[in-house]
């Protein structure tokens, strides 16, 4: 008997728990006789998340709970998920139910009849969302493919059901700054891609600001290409043939027409421009150099503080 780990990061999902327990059991009514372990993991919520997913734990032995001494973050929360499950395949999924338990069902059968290690979901429209995080998000998409080696596709949701080998995969990469789109990307395996419409939240709202947005595409950027460090060396080399060149164009016009060197206000929009460049390759560098340093430091990804076995105890 086939054993299914899903993997549930929570963080203030009070409003929505009742509802996705509500949902992920008709599904497990429907694939019977197949095995199920969920694996809840609270970060670090500020509301009563944990206080139903004792309830849960103590009412359901198949429900699973980690909670953390603080908020660590969605991809710390995914990466416990991971390292706890014991099944033979293995789901990541939201509990606001945006990404839809249905679709289970139909993604167990594919990797069972057919030749895929993964098989993962994307939008294939963003209804319900601002339009400028729209165009940011498709932006995004389409620069990180270019730059990078990680295969993230347009829309990709980290709702997904894998196999064991691929789940080991993933897992091996024990990095400390994390990027679950691209890692699921670069540790390749067969993926089958479902296709949804985009279904918006049961309740509550969201904690994923635009900027948090923002932050989280630089990490995934930096942590999957150095092209950005290529770009401030290409600038600089640049900027000082630039600057030779000018230097002769300056002389030629000072022996030839006698015209000196004048207007101090173009003089300081370049200094300005040029300082700015240097700035902004300075920061390119300085990200770098913020993700080794947390690297280095070898802290845990999380800290556990309490799981559903404090319960039977």
């Amino acid at each position: 008997m086939d054993k299914i780990s899903i993997v549930v990061p929570c963080y203030n999902e009070e409003e929505a728990l009742p509802f996705f327990y509500k949902a992920i059991v008709e599904v497990m009514k429907k694939m019977e006789p197949v095995e199920f372990e969920i694996i809840y993991v609270n970060d670090g919520s500020k509301d009563n998340t944990l206080g139903l997913l004792r309830e849960l734990a103590k009412q359901d032995s198949r429900m699973r709970y980690i909670s953390f001494s603080r908020n660590f973050g969605k991809e710390a929360a995914m990466y416990a998920g991971l390292t706890a499950t014991t099944g033979d395949y293995v789901a990541v999924m939201d509990a606001d139910l945006q990404d839809p338990p249905e679709l289970l069902v139909e993604m167990y059968d594919i990797l069972k009849k057919e030749d895929y290690d993964c098989v993962a979901t994307r939008r294939v429209n963003r209804k319900g969302e601002p339009p400028i995080r729209s165009f940011f998000a498709k932006l995004f998409y389409k620069i990180i493919n270019k730059i990078s080696n990680a295969n993230i596709v347009d829309g990709a949701r980290d709702f997904r059901l894998m196999n064991r080998e691929m789940t080991d995969s993933i897992l091996s990469l024990g990095e400390y700054n994390r990027f679950s789109k691209g890692i699921f990307g670069w540790v390749g395996f067969r993926t089958k891609w479902l296709e949804y419409k985009n279904v918006e939240r049961v309740a509550g709202k969201t904690t994923w600001s635009f900027w948090k947005l923002f932050l989280y595409s630089i990490d995934g950027i930096i942590a999957f290409s150095t092209t950005p460090l290529v770009i401030s060396t290409l600038m600089g080399c640049l900027f000082c043939f630039l600057a030779i060149i000018m230097v002769f164009v300056i002389i030629f016009k000072t022996i030839m027409y006698g015209d000196p060197v004048s207007g101090w206000p173009s003089t300081a929009c370049i200094i300005l421009f040029v300082g700015g460049i240097q700035l902004f390759c300075t920061g390119i560098i300085g990200q770098y150099l913020a993700k080794t340093y947390l690297e280095v430091k070898k802290r845990p990804i999380y800290i556990v503080k309490e799981t559903e076995e404090k319960l039977k105890k």
